[in-house]
């Protein structure tokens, strides 16, 4: 009986140690239809650029699996600090303001905000939108800029959606006018539409990362796997992967960045 409290001492300590590498679940969160960061291909199983590169994480952090939610973009935030996921991907903009309620591991894509539209539409850019209807991403930096902009670009209204596909699908059917969005998705959502088009790139300097809770221990063990898989040359693969080419070599999908922290 001692012998068998002791060796189940033992084995409690070295759960302890190894941490989650004994078939622990890393649980995430994910506006999945976000392409091509986490969507779903044609046998129901969710893939993308960050969806690859959060199971690489996740795997040299010793996890056993991830499972992903379909979370709306909007309630990732609450997610994440609620606990009710443990990290939360969905090209999530980096900001001061994210930054006081929740952390972010170090930046691994620099990105803008684009303006589409339908290619009949008569718009060429921003100053074309006086009398229109923008769609934009609940809660998305697209929301933001678009809302701090509203009276300046002369909006008839802004029209909000829970993912690309369904302001995609009423811009292609004339509900909206245009639809304000990081450019890589909708680049790539549209590189086989030739009836729409990106007639803007509206540069806003963002760059995307994981999400967890303030504080999160998860976050500096994510950062440092991110360092690695930099140095290895493993996200500028996923680049080519997802996108088709190679990144520049000054982005911070191929530079070592600080892990972020509020300004105040």
């Amino acid at each position: 009986m001692i012998r068998t409290n002791i060796f189940a001492a033992a084995t409690t300590a070295l759960l302890l140690v190894c941490g989650p590498s004994l078939a622990e679940t890393l649980t995430a969160g994910a506006n999945i239809g976000n392409v091509p960061w986490e969507f779903q291909n044609e046998d129901s199983e969710i893939v993308g650029f960050e969806v690859d590169l959060l199971k690489e994480v996740a795997d040299r952090l010793g996890y056993d699996e991830v499972d992903i939610q379909n979370v709306p973009f909007n309630g990732l935030f609450s997610a994440v600090q609620s606990g009710r996921i443990d990290v939360a991907i969905s090209s999530i903009t980096i900001t001061d303001e994210r930054l006081q309620s929740v952390s972010f591991a170090q930046p691994y894509y620099d990105s803008d905000q684009s303006l589409s539209t339908r290619a009949d539409s008569g718009i060429t850019g921003a100053g074309d939108l006086k009398g229109k209807t923008v769609g934009v991403d609940t809660g998305s930096t697209g929301d933001m800029y678009s809302t701090e902009r509203e009276s300046e670009w002369g909006l008839a209204g802004i029209s909000r959606y829970e993912g690309l596909n369904p302001a995609m699908l009423d811009l292609a059917a004339g509900r909206i006018d245009a639809y304000v969005s990081d450019i890589p998705a909708v680049a790539y959502y549209l590189k086989d539409k030739p009836d729409m088009k990106v007639v803007e790139r509206l540069t806003t300097g963002e760059q995307y990362s994981m999400m967890f809770a303030k504080d999160s221990e998860l976050v500096a063990k994510a950062d440092a796997v991110l360092t690695t898989l930099k140095e290895e040359g493993y996200i500028a693969d996923l680049h080519e992967k997802w996108f088709g080419t190679q990144p520049e070599a000054t982005t911070s999908t191929v530079e070592v960045r600080e892990m972020p922290k509020p300004k105040s």
